[in-house]
């Protein structure tokens, strides 16, 4: 929230606070005279019903509004307004709302102000008195109305003043709180209604009938809250584990798991470390207020940090304020940080890597979220060993293992797929080198196989640099060299063959493994000869694409006397 918004919100707290009481002290009925202890007790029970809050959605829902039928039917809405605001304070301090939220404290009291006051309209504009009443359809029907108008009118101003204005949320009216709000509702209005009758009968007295069990009842939902909370990260944390193991990059299932994990445990800043050696630690990943960074690059100490600390103990740890983690050595995370997760990432009993989750309010994490996000980290781990060794085979099946290019089998089936896209987009050209190394077996036989290998890696580096992203180069077998150019005509196709073999005819390769000069630089010199395809009209298929490169590289310059492009004549 804004500073300047934070400063009007004080303001109008301010003048309408003291306004509102006043109005409700002299508009509507107050019964105070002669009734100071039991005031005072009920205040007591609403304040302990207060410290037992079930969190929904992030927002707090306790039970003092069960208690508030009662003192509303019994004293009227001047006490049931004071003594609400109390229970408010209590609750705010139990969530211990730090300097930063302060705000909160007078957002909530004029909410719960106009809720009070739209509670008490609807219950006197029905005909609703506090004459002690009879248990009679009637008088029933009144205390429903009163109640489900604070419920809504609360509800109403929680998701579309409180969220929609002051934090730019959309949410739906009907959400999962507003349920919550309904069943909490349902259950307690019996009990305030109870609560009232009995007193008539029994005096202060009831309070101790209705208070002991209305304390339970609010203790048992704090747990079965929790309890359906935690229930519902695990389920999540196991859908999330399955999508995980489905990816089979490792880039994917670091993006699934950033994106998954700050989706279930809400936080401002997230970031996915890489160990990249002993000394050194480097973020791979990282939400920065909101948005996902991909390209991150920032790197750090083993021995700073947050991320040292987990890195040096291997141990997980929840910080829930700013003083716990400060007085660490230099840190990733931004000066507004206060609650922090990290959690390791290990694999055979070392850290490879880690996963912080850091948000800007006090005490915002506990501990079911680290368990959960420890969960899901073992998850990643096994997901990323499995996605690397995926990547490995698959690089092993695709790749030739001395030059690093994609070898035959990897261009035979690219090939058909860009033939394919020929086909379907008409108008479309694609070409295809084939290129062979002139005499190599006599550059093998002069140097030695070592030699001839580092030329082979050297012309592949060189053949990528000079290609760039208008192809794809791949190694067709010994000393022959393949490149499929989509959308490139004849006469570029040419101009690019011709400055390939340019490229290596003009500027020697320098070999470090020669027979002749063993452990010293030697420039070799080489040259190549070429032929080129291009379909639709040199090919019918994709086949005849590569047949017909090869033909023109034999037949027009292999046997012209090599060192030369050559384009395939039908």
């Amino acid at each position: 929230m804004e500073t300047k918004l934070k400063s009007i919100l004080w303001a109008v707290w301010a003048f309408v606070f003291p306004s509102a009481l006043f109005a409700a002290y002299t508009l509507w009925p107050v019964k105070i005279s002669g009734n100071e202890w039991t005031i005072a007790a009920f205040l007591v029970f609403m304040c302990i019903v207060s410290i037992f809050p079930i969190i929904v959605n992030e927002t707090p829902v306790f039970f003092a509004q069960g208690v508030s039928i009662s003192v509303f039917l019994l004293f009227g809405p001047f006490v049931e307004m004071i003594l609400m605001q109390a229970a408010l304070t209590v609750l705010l301090l139990k969530l211990r709302i730090g300097k930063r939220e302060i705000y909160r404290y007078p957002t909530n009291s004029l909410m719960f102000l106009i809720v009070s006051a739209a509670g008490a309209a609807v219950y006197y504009a029905i005909g609703g008195t506090h004459d002690h009443e009879a248990l009679t359809l009637p008088f029933i029907l009144k205390v429903i109305a009163y109640s489900f108008t604070i419920c809504l009118v609360n509800h109403f101003f929680l998701q579309h003043v409180i969220r929609g204005i002051f934090y730019k949320k959309k949410e739906k009216f009907f959400s999962r709180d507003f349920l919550w709000e309904i069943f909490t509702t349902l259950m307690f209005l019996p009990v305030g209604i109870l609560l009232y009758l009995l007193y008539l009968d029994l005096g202060p007295q009831a309070l101790f009938f209705v208070g002991i069990p209305f304390v339970g009842i609010s203790f048992i939902l704090l747990l079965l809250s929790q309890s359906q909370r935690l229930n519902t990260y695990l389920q999540q944390a196991s859908e999330i584990g399955h999508q995980l193991t489905e990816r089979l990059e490792v880039k994917e299932v670091v993006e699934v798991y950033l994106d998954k994990l700050t989706s279930m445990i809400k936080a401002d800043y997230a970031y996915i470390i890489d160990v990249i050696s002993d000394n050194e630690l480097k973020v791979i990943r990282k939400l920065d207020n909101g948005k996902i960074v991909k390209h991150a690059k920032e790197s750090i100490s083993v021995h700073q940090g947050v991320s040292g600390l987990v890195y040096a103990t291997k141990k997980s740890v929840l910080y829930k304020k700013r003083d716990h983690w400060a007085k660490l050595e230099r840190t990733l995370l931004p000066e507004s940080i206060e609650s922090v997760i990290a959690v390791p990432i290990v694999r055979n009993q070392k850290v490879v890597g880690i996963v912080i989750l850091a948000s800007n309010k006090k005490r915002f994490y506990d501990r079911a979220q680290l368990m959960i996000t420890d969960l899901l980290t073992a998850y990643l781990g096994v997901a990323i060993e499995n996605a690397k060794s995926y990547e490995e085979t698959k690089k092993q099946s695709e790749r030739c293992p001395l030059t690093g290019l994609y070898n035959y089998r990897y261009m035979e089936k690219l090939l058909e797929y860009e033939y394919t896209e020929l086909v379907q987009l008409k108008g479309q050209k694609l070409s295809l080198i084939l290129l062979d190394i002139d005499h190599f077996k006599k550059v093998n036989d002069t140097y030695g196989h070592q030699a001839g290998n580092e030329i082979l890696i050297s012309l592949a580096e060189r053949l990528t640099r000079f290609i760039g992203d208008r192809g794809t180069v791949a190694r067709y077998g010994g000393e022959e060299f393949v490149i499929l150019l989509p959308n490139m005509d004849k006469p570029a196709c040419f101009a690019t063959a011709e400055g390939i073999r340019q490229s290596i005819a003009n500027r020697p390769f320098i070999v470090e493994q020669s027979i002749q000069h063993h452990g010293k630089r030697q420039p070799v010199s080489i040259t190549a000869s070429i032929g080129y395809a291009t379909a639709p009209e040199d090919a019918e298929g994709p086949l005849d694409l590569i047949r017909h490169a090869d033909r023109a590289m034999y037949i027009g310059a292999k046997q012209a006397g090599r060192n030369r492009v050559a384009e395939y004549v039908k």
